[in-house]
């Protein structure tokens, strides 16, 4: 198919490409023998059920069953597309992404409900070079023109159809959520006097807008409904925007509510600033905003309906908070929002206002504190009680292991009886997995695929002994089922010296054998490197006895139908005799 991604840039990428570091700028990993662990990204557990393999660039999760190569893990993790994972590879190693025939895969990609959006843009835009009322809402926010083509402000005209004539097939603007299709046939505009503010993906792709009316409409902000593109509790506002003002990794990345706040304060200065797009802070918005800093800063404001959203997002904060993670809770003044609040008090008195926001342990015990008498037993009791499902939402570590420590300074109790109530703080016990992972190296049968799983497997731990196996072609003729994806994994081996099992998993994607090789590759084979060898070596060579088992055995029994050409016999006699003894692979 024309304009796809080269495999062979895929392969190169991959071999640039270290799944540790890639998974580990994500996760917090811990050395385990020859692999990684660490607690699973894909669901909540106690015990680490998270492997990474450096030899086989492999990782598998158990509770999950989640697996694959660096590819895989950005697919599932980041939630990326296949190209985007492959770019954001790329991006790691310094590379440009090839593309046939001249990028018309590029273009494949963007046609349809993403180009109807850059066009909505453009669109947009432009309007509000036209239209002077809304130009002076802006002025009157005190938003600059420098920052307003910033984030690509624009206006939609007060009309029905205005965006619906700028688009000859309204097909694709329809799917991007722009026209709203009619009962009757025809469509119309969903935005209408309305100031834009696009809302882009992390590469930087307008997926959805937030207008902010201009007339008496009770909607003051309407953003665009859910599609194939945009999911509001996956996306924020501001991301793409405050990444691009930085090369380095954003030291801290601040939660506020709005679109102006965002606007606002990045025109004062404070670029590292994504807003919610209307609903309560999810899991998936943490894991996009750990993805781009270590700090996360909620910004609410001081009254009972900021605090209850605070505290909605601190319990979906508690099981990402791990490692060099921190997260912490700004509350603003009565009156303020994150908008007014820095036009009237500047940047600086802003920052340090930052500076000295709430950290997670002590909200959390703060607001619990509350609903409780810590000067009566019920009442010490009691928040020992309610910290409890907190504590155990929270990964094992330093954080975990300290707020412990300070509830039972608060309920005098003692440290080991809180930890019993917090089974979460106890030690890991990978034990519980290591049974699966387990391979004791099988008996080699006469027959059956037995033989050739089993040097395949041995084959992904150490890719370099396919340089110990030749004549390819009389292996493939062994009379066993599978025998052709092991002559062609010690075939890719060949022709790709240094690979790794993770190139060979890219290699096969969307095909069977993958699927089966993924499973090999959740397997650990518990020997050195020179038993390996030893069983490799013995495999090899009880498949290459099939193979001329075979041969011989179709020569005979020709020789019972028609008579053999001098070199038949010859090949059948020299057949007996190899089958008769054991020479070196």
């Amino acid at each position: 198919m024309s304009g796809r991604i080269p495999q062979n840039f895929i392969h190169d990428l991959l071999a640039r490409t270290d799944i540790v570091e890639v998974i580990s700028s994500r996760l917090e990993l811990k050395r385990a023998g020859r692999e990684y662990k660490a607690l699973s990204p894909f669901s909540n557990e106690k015990s680490p059920s998270f492997f990474v393999s450096p030899t086989k660039q492999f990782f598998h999760c158990f509770s999950s069953g989640k697996h694959g190569n660096a590819v895989g893990f950005l697919m599932e993790y980041d939630r990326l597309t296949f190209v985007e994972a492959v770019e954001e590879l790329a991006k790691r190693a310094g590379l440009e992404v090839p593309r046939e025939d001249g990028g018309a895969f590029e273009r494949l990609v963007l046609d349809g409900p993403l180009d109807a959006m850059a066009a909505a843009e453009r669109f947009f835009r432009e309007q509000l070079r036209k239209y002077q009322p809304a130009v002076d809402y802006l002025k009157q926010r005190g938003v600059s023109g420098d920052t307003a083509k910033v984030f690509g402000i624009g206006y939609a005209p007060e009309s029905w159809d205005a965006l619906t004539r700028f688009f000859t097939d309204p097909k694709h603007a329809i799917e991007a959520g722009l026209l709203i299709q009619k009962d009757g046939g025809g469509c119309y505009d969903r935005f209408r006097n309305r100031v834009m503010f696009p809302i882009r993906d992390t590469r930087g792709r307008v997926i959805a807008f937030g207008g902010r009316t201009l007339g008496g409409d009770p909607a003051k902000y309407l953003n665009s409904p859910e599609t194939p593109l945009f999911h509001k509790g996956r996306n924020l506002f501001g991301l793409y925007e405050a990444k691009q003002s930085t090369k380095a990794e954003l030291p801290q990345l601040l939660v506020v509510e709005g679109y102006m706040d965002v606007v606002m304060l990045a025109q004062h200065g404070i670029r590292e600033v994504v807003a919610t797009l209307g609903t309560a802070t999810t899991r998936d918005h943490l894991a996009l905003l750990y993805k781009s800093t270590r700090k996360v800063v909620f910004c609410f404001d001081g009254d009972r309906a900021g605090r209850s959203a605070a505290w909605r997002a601190l319990e979906q904060a508690l099981p990402e908070v791990h490692g060099d993670r921190e997260c912490v809770f700004m509350f603003l003044p009565d009156g303020h929002d994150p908008d007014t609040l820095v036009q009237e008090i500047g940047a600086e008195a802003f920052r340090e206002r930052i500076g000295q926001a709430q950290t997670l342990s002590a909200f959390l015990l703060g607001e619990l504190s509350k609903q409780t008498n810590l000067g009566t037993l019920d009442g010490r009791a009691k928040l020992a009680s309610l910290a409890k499902p907190h504590l155990d939402k929270l990964r094992p570590g330093p954080l975990q292991t300290l707020m412990i420590d300070e509830l039972a300074r608060l309920t005098r109790l003692r440290r080991e009886d809180l930890q019993a109530a917090a089974p979460a703080a106890a030690e890991e016990a990978p034990a519980a997995y290591s049974a699966p992972r387990k391979s004791a190296p099988p008996r080699i049968e006469p027959g059956g695929s037995r033989p050739v799983r089993r040097a395949l497997q041995l084959l992904l731990e150490r890719p370099d002994m396919a340089d110990s196996v030749d004549q390819l072609e009389l292996l493939a003729s062994a009379d066993v089922h599978g025998i052709a994806a092991l002559v062609e994994a010690l075939d890719f081996f060949h022709e790709n010296q240094g690979a790794n099992a993770g190139q060979l998993l890219e290699y096969w994607r969307g095909t069977p054998k993958a699927t089966a090789l993924e499973q090999l590759m959740r397997q650990e084979v518990q020997l050195d490197d020179a038993a390996i060898e030893r069983e490799f070596t013995d495999v090899i060579h009880h498949l290459r006895r099939r193979a001329l088992k075979t041969r011989r055995d179709h020569l005979l029994a020709e020789a019972q139908i028609r008579s053999l050409s001098q070199a038949e016999l010859a090949e059948a006699s020299e057949l007996t005799r190899q089958l008769s003894s054991r020479p070196a692979v």
